[in-house]
C-alpha cells in the first residue's frame, strides 16, 4: 500500500500546485502594429514540447470581442502551418484544435463548402493549404486580416491533449428566445414580442408593390424579342440577355436560400447555451446526420403569422422580392415559391453520385451509371418541363478538385476498390505520370458532363442548362472542359468580379455568364462577416450595389444571385458557418440598407447592362 499511497500523495500535491498557479493570459489587440502577434511555445507553456506529432489536439481557452476570423499559425524552421479560426463573440470558449488539420489538406467533401471547413462546439475552423509536419514547432502566432473596431483576442491555458475538451465556458447562455446573440447589443435589438410586432406591422404598412414597368416574369418592357414561352438566352446589340417567355430582356437579380428553414442551428451537446429552445416542431435532423437542429427563424415566423404561417410567409416573401427589385428565386430555395407563387426560379438537380464520389467526382464507370442518371433526370425534370417560370437547371455546385487533381487521384487509388479505381489503374498501366493522372481526371469529368447533360436535355428540352456553379476563378482546363451548357456559372466572393476573369471565360466558351453566389457581411451580433467584409451596415449596401452594377456592366454577365436571404445562426449552421449576410435577420426583419440598395440597383440595371450609363463608382469601407 505504501507505494500506492506515495504516488497518490504526489499526484495530489502536483494537482494542488497547478491549481494554485495563476494562469497567464495572452492578449492581442488587432489593428495595432505589428499586425501579427507571435510567442515562443515556451512562453505559452514551459512544458510544451517542440514535437507535437504524438498528440491529437492543441487545447486552449479563448475569448474574442469579435466574431471575425483570425489565423492561428504554427512555426518551425521550415515555414508556417495555418488554420483560420472563427470564434464566438464575447464568450469564453475552450477550443481543441485537431492537429491533423495543420498537417494535411482535407479531402473529404463533395463541394468547396464541405472540403474547406469543419464545425466545433464553440467556433469553427477554415482550412488552408499551408500544411506540413509539426515535429519541430518553435512558436505560435495569430493575425487578423482587416480587423474592424480594434478587436481583442484573449487566450490562455495552452496544452496538448489526446482527447477533445471543447466547451462553451461562459456566459452559459448566448442565444435568447428570439435567436439573437445575448453577449452583444445593437440598435433595434428586439427585447420583447411587442418590439417585434411593432416592426413587423410597420414593414407591412410601408411595403409597396412591384415595379409596374416590368413584365409578369420580371423582364424589362422597353424592348421585345422573339417569345418562345420559356426562358432562353440571346445576344442583342452586342449584349447578352436572358429573354423571358414573353420575349422581354431579363437580367436575373436573385437571392439564394429563400426558405423559411434554410439556416438551422446545431444543438446536440450544447443545449445549455440557448435561453429558450424552440418547440419540437421547429427541430429537424441535421444535414449529413450531424445531430438535431433548430430554426429560430421558423419559430419567429410562427410567432408573426400564427396558423397558416407558411402560406403567409410565401405571400410575404414574393411581395418583398418584387418590391425590392429581386426577380429570381435562386439556388437552395423553397421550390414552392416559384411553382405556386409565380416568380422566376432556378432548380438544382441531384442524383449523379456527386454526394458520394471522391472529392465530388462520381464513379461514372459503375455499371448502370448512365441509367441511374437518366432516372434521376426524368424524375426531376419531367414535372417541370412545361413550367414557363423555371429559368433553368444547375447540375452541380463548387466541385472541389480543380487544381487538386493529384490529390483526387491519390484518393481514388487509396480507397476501397471501385469501378473508377479499376479504370484508373488500367489507364495508368499505360504510363503513370502526373500528366496522365490529370488527363484521366479530365477525361472522366468530360464523360460525366456528357452523360448528365444529355439526360437533362432528353427529359426537358425547354429549359436552360446553367451548368455547374464553379467556385472562385476556375482554371482554364475546367472552363474548356465545360461543354453542353447554355450558361456558364460561377460563384465569386470578392468586392467586385474581376472583369479579366469574366472576359477569359467568355473568350473560351462564348457563353453568357451568371454569378451564382456572392455576399458581404458585417461582423457583430454574434455573427462573422462572411467571405467579404464591410465596416458597417450602410457600407454593406454600398458594397452590394457596387458589385452588382460593375458585374452587370460586362456585356456577357446576365445574372447575380446574392447569398443569402436570411442571416445564418450565430451559433453556426451544419458546417459551423455563422455569417451575417442576410437580407433579413433571424427575427424576420429586413436590413433597410440592403433593401434600399437592391431597389436602386434594379432601377438602373437595364441601362447599366445595356452600356447606356456607367456602373456606380463608390466602393465600400471594409474595416
Amino acid at each position: 500500500m505504501k507505494p500506492l499511497l506515495f504516488k497518490s500523495a504526489i499526484s495530489l500535491i502536483l494537482l494542488l500546485s497547478a491549481c494554485s498557479q495563476k494562469q497567464e493570459s495572452f492578449t492581442v489587440k488587432f489593428g495595432e502594429v505589428p499586425t501579427e502577434k507571435k510567442w515562443a511555445i515556451s512562453e505559452l507553456n514551459r512544458d510544451l514540447p517542440s514535437d507535437w506529432s504524438g498528440a491529437r489536439y492543441l487545447t486552449f481557452d479563448m475569448n474574442s470581442s469579435t466574431p471575425q476570423r483570425f489565423d492561428l499559425k504554427l512555426y518551425d524552421a521550415e515555414g508556417v502551418r495555418i488554420l483560420s479560426i472563427h470564434p464566438f463573440q464575447g464568450a469564453w470558449v475552450r477550443a481543441s484544435i485537431p492537429l491533423v488539420h495543420f498537417q494535411k489538406m482535407n479531402t473529404e467533401g463533395m463541394d468547396m463548402a464541405e472540403i474547406w471547413k469543419t464545425p466545433r462546439p464553440g467556433y469553427w475552423i477554415g482550412f488552408t493549404d499551408a500544411v506540413g509536419p509539426i515535429t519541430e514547432i518553435d512558436s505560435l502566432g495569430v493575425s487578423m486580416l482587416m480587423p474592424a473596431g480594434s478587436p481583442i483576442l484573449e487566450m490562455k491555458n495552452f496544452r496538448l491533449t489526446m482527447v477533445p475538451q471543447d466547451s462553451i465556458l461562459g456566459p452559459v447562455q448566448v442565444v435568447d428566445e428570439f435567436g439573437q446573440w445575448i453577449p452583444g447589443d445593437w440598435p433595434g435589438k428586439a427585447g420583447s414580442m411587442e418590439d417585434l410586432k411593432s416592426s413587423w406591422n410597420q414593414e407591412e404598412n410601408e411595403l409597396n408593390s412591384g415595379n409596374p414597368e416590368i413584365s409578369r416574369y420580371g423582364g424589362f418592357t422597353g424592348k421585345r424579342y422573339k417569345s418562345t414561352g420559356f426562358f432562353r438566352v440571346e445576344k442583342a446589340d452586342g449584349v447578352w440577355w436572358f429573354i423571358d417567355p414573353d420575349g422581354y430582356p431579363f437580367f436575373s437579380a436573385g437571392s439564394n436560400c429563400v426558405t423559411p428553414s434554410a439556416e438551422s442551428a446545431r444543438i446536440n451537446g450544447r443545449e445549455y447555451i440557448y435561453a429558450e429552445m424552440p418547440p419540437p416542431e421547429f427541430r429537424s435532423r441535421g444535414r449529413q446526420s450531424r445531430g438535431d437542429q433548430v430554426s429560430f427563424y421558423t419559430w419567429n415566423l410562427y410567432r408573426r403569422f400564427g396558423d397558416g404561417w407558411y402560406e403567409k410567409w410565401t405571400d410575404m416573401t414574393v411581395k418583398r422580392m418584387l418590391s425590392w427589385g429581386l426577380n429570381t428565386v435562386a439556388n437552395w430555395s423553397d421550390p414552392n415559391l416559384g411553382k405556386t407563387q409565380r416568380i422566376p426560379y432556378v432548380a438544382t438537380l441531384r442524383g449523379w453520385g456527386i454526394e458520394t464520389g471522391k472529392m465530388g467526382m462520381p464513379d461514372i464507370y459503375e455499371p448502370g451509371y448512365r441509367e441511374k442518371v437518366d432516372s434521376a433526370a426524368r424524375y426531376q425534370c419531367e414535372p417541370l418541363r412545361n413550367d414557363p417560370f423555371l429559368i433553368g437547371y444547375f447540375i452541380g455546385n463548387e466541385i472541389p478538385w480543380p487544381e487538386r487533381e493529384q490529390e483526387l487521384v491519390d484518393e481514388i487509388l487509396s480507397g476501397k476498390e471501385t469501378h473508377m479505381q479499376k479504370e484508373l489503374r488500367n489507364y495508368l498501366a499505360g504510363g503513370d505520370t502526373p500528366e496522365r493522372r490529370k488527363a484521366f481526371v479530365y477525361e472522366t469529368y468530360s464523360k460525366f458532363l456528357e452523360i448528365v447533360n444529355s439526360a437533362v436535355k432528353k427529359h426537358d428540352p425547354n429549359h436552360l442548362n446553367m451548368g455547374i456553379r464553379y467556385g472562385g476563378s476556375p482554371p482554364d482546363e475546367i472552363i474548356k472542359a465545360s461543354k453542353g451548357f447554355d450558361v456558364f456559372s460561377l460563384n465569386i466572393y470578392a468586392y467586385e468580379p474581376d472583369q479579366k476573369v469574366l472576359q477569359n471565360i467568355y473568350n473560351i466558351t462564348g457563353l453568357p455568364i451568371v454569378i451564382g453566389e456572392f455576399h458581404f457581411g458585417t461582423p457583430g451580433r454574434g455573427m462573422a462577416p462572411g467571405l467579404a467584409q464591410t465596416s458597417n451596415y450602410e457600407e454593406r449596401g454600398v458594397a452590394y450595389r457596387y458589385y452588382v452594377e460593375n458585374a452587370a456592366s460586362h456585356p456577357a454577365l446576365i445574372g447575380t444571385h446574392w447569398f443569402q436571404w436570411i442571416d445564418q445562426p450565430s451559433t453556426g449552421r451544419f458546417d459551423g458557418e455563422n455569417y451575417n449576410i442576410g437580407f433579413l435577420d433571424v427575427t424576420d426583419r429586413p436590413y433597410p440598407e440592403m433593401v434600399s440598395a437592391s431597389r436602386e440597383i434594379f432601377s438602373r440595371l437595364y441601362d447599366v447592362h445595356s452600356g447606356k450609363v456607367p456602373p456606380v463608382s463608390r466602393k465600400a469601407l471594409v474595416n
